[in-house]
């Protein structure tokens, strides 16, 4: 079986995420990744805390805590919240980890060498006001391509163009707000993209038929507007210092690397991370080095993290010269809107990750947020659409499929699958039936389309309801005691496939249907086409239990409080 390489965006440290940037990356690579291991993959989930930058150092200072200090905090209070949404990272790692700073500042040693970083003199925002210079993504104003009036330095976040300080209109810090800004001059590394343009443009290119439209178009359009080249270091007390045996003067200034260099170089770092903690038994370097012909690499990330992995990320390991692990396939997403508007943890608009968890239990964010996945376009969250989700696919085709059929065995039959006569015209038909949509579901898992992967599971779970109401166990057993018997052992098989092929969606109510059946040699990870037609996993005479209710029934009330206490209104 082929080595799966899995990294999903890394989550900046300032704060607990909203569903958005959930759906957007961590979500559907867990899923994703769930998924492969069943099937036998070798599979490596790696993501971390994105640690450094001013956000960083700003956010401390607010609570009066050493920047080290907030952070080791805030990525205990992220990964609580993630372990809490049953995301399984094979490691979750930290960009201040010394493996990033030793393998980043190996990187910039390389491109220097290489002819790739060169030291300018640059004239940059400072602040009287606030007594520092200021990065680029503190200090905002209006887009001068847009018009958008919270563009930032380094990035318009509404029409996505790359930007300098110096091009936004009526420009003000956003730390003070204050206009008073001079610029001085001081010196940084800057990474020469312009000459490694024809290089990722070539790269680029042997991907576009892999690759989705999504990601594809926006690597493009930055290669239209041609790659820049982009300075590297800030003036910032945190971050992976610029090396004293290569820069000898940037360093006694203490410049360190501009976040956005680091950052993706901690997937790296994440699994070297992995592998320090059992050096005897794990190879970072396997995944990573000269492993283009061992390892297939995909990456998740919502579209505005796109253009640095997609360009920026290949250019560095492009001008490393050395044969780092480049990415195979992109899996972009659009955003997940509340209400038509954009979820913004500075506004705190829309639901938090936390949050959910503490209205309801995981799976049933996990199974709304993948069937409603922004891919093709931008997909809105409202709590009118997510009960009715909950409602329908959830509550009413899932759980009560399973609760009716076990609590009615259990009343006619005892505690054990009951035997039956042989399957008949029905149950063929039925197990032909689930076997098309098994592989169907298969399909899209494979393709990486999570809505119609969501859907075709649905499709699964519909075929055993129409299959119980086909037989009516219930009308069975007043005239023909073996039939419903059958019908019921046939159901009971359902169950237990459904709770194999649903772990990557709901792994918690997955392990619930699953152990409702007291099966010794229960060592089933995937179910076979032959399987799915057999339907005969669950043998008579096995003891079950039945579970609690799977999915409470979402009620006008709940709605009701859910809006009172999150807002929902369109923007």
């Amino acid at each position: 079986m082929a080595r799966h390489l899995i990294t999903s965006a890394l989550p900046y440290i300032n704060g607990i995420k909203h569903l958005g940037n959930m759906v957007g990356s961590m979500l559907p690579a867990d899923v994703y990744s769930r998924y492969l291991r069943q099937r036998g993959h070798d599979v490596l989930y790696i993501c971390a805390t994105d640690e450094h930058g001013t956000p960083a150092e700003l956010a401390a200072k607010e609570q009066g805590l050493p920047v080290e200090e907030f952070c080791a905090q805030a990525h205990d209070a992220q990964k609580a919240v993630y372990d809490g949404f049953q995301l399984a990272f094979d490691y979750f790692g930290r960009s201040s980890s010394a493996e990033n700073r030793e393998i980043t500042q190996h990187f910039a040693r390389k491109l220097h060498e290489n002819g790739f970083i060169e030291e300018r003199a640059i004239r940059q925002v400072y602040s009287p006001t606030d007594g520092r210079f200021l990065p680029d993504r503190y200090v905002e104003g209006t887009c001068p391509h847009c018009g958008y009036d919270k563009a930032r330095g380094d990035q318009c976040e509404n029409c996505t163009r790359v930007l300098d300080p110096t091009d936004l209109i009526n420009p003000r810090s956003a730390i003070s707000g204050s206009t008073d800004l001079e610029v001085r001059e001081t010196k940084h590394l800057f990474l020469l993209q312009s000459k490694l343009e024809n290089e990722v443009r070539e790269w680029v290119a042997r991907h576009d038929k892999d690759w989705p439209q999504l990601a594809s178009s926006i690597a493009h359009k930055w290669l239209t507007e041609g790659l820049h080249d982009r300075a590297i270091t800030r003036d910032l007390d945190w971050g992976v210092p610029v090396p004293a045996d290569t820069w000898p003067e940037l360093a006694a200034e203490g410049k360190v690397f501009y976040v956005w260099f680091d950052a993706p170089i901690e997937y790296i770092g994440a699994t070297k991370e992995w592998a320090d903690q059992d050096p005897e038994n794990r190879d970072w370097k396997s995944w990573w080095y000269d492993a283009d012909d061992t390892v297939r690499y995909t990456e998740f990330m919502a579209k505005d993290n796109v253009p640095f992995h997609t360009v920026m990320f290949p250019a560095t390991e492009l001008g490393v010269r050395e044969p780092w692990k480049k990415v195979d396939y992109v899996k972009a997403f659009n955003w997940l809107t509340y209400y038509g508007g954009k979820f913004s943890t500075s506004q705190k608009r829309g639901v938090f990750t936390d949050q959910a968890l503490d209205v309801l239990p995981a799976d049933y964010w996990r199974y709304f947020l993948i069937a409603n996945a922004p891919e093709s376009d931008d997909s809105s969250f409202t709590w009118e659409h997510f009960t009715a989700t909950v409602n329908k696919d959830l509550a009413d085709t899932l759980g009560n499929f399973v609760n009716r059929v076990l609590s009615f065995s259990k009343k006619r039959f005892g505690e054990e699958v009951p035997a039956g006569g042989e399957p008949g015209e029905a149950e063929t038909r039925l197990g032909e039936e689930i076997a098309r949509l098994l592989g169907e579901y298969e399909e899209q898992m494979e393709a990486m389309q999570f809505r119609k992967a969501a859907a075709a599971l649905r499709a699964l779970w519909s075929a055993g309801n129409s299959y119980l109401e086909e037989k009516a166990p219930w009308l069975q057993i007043k005239t023909d005691k073996d039939a419903a018997a059958l019908t019921l052992r046939t159901a009971m098989n359902l169950i237990h496939l459904y709770a194999v092929v649903s772990e990557p969606l709901i792994p918690a109510t997955a392990k619930v249907m699953r152990a409702a059946f007291s099966l010794p040699d229960d060592a089933a990870t995937w179910v076979t086409a032959d399987e799915a037609r057999s339907l005969a996993s669950v043998p008579s005479g096995t003891p079950f239990t039945v579970p609690p209710v799977l999915f409470a029934k979402l009620t006008d009330e709940d709605l009701a409080a859910y809006k009172e206490r999150f807002g929902g209104e369109e923007a």
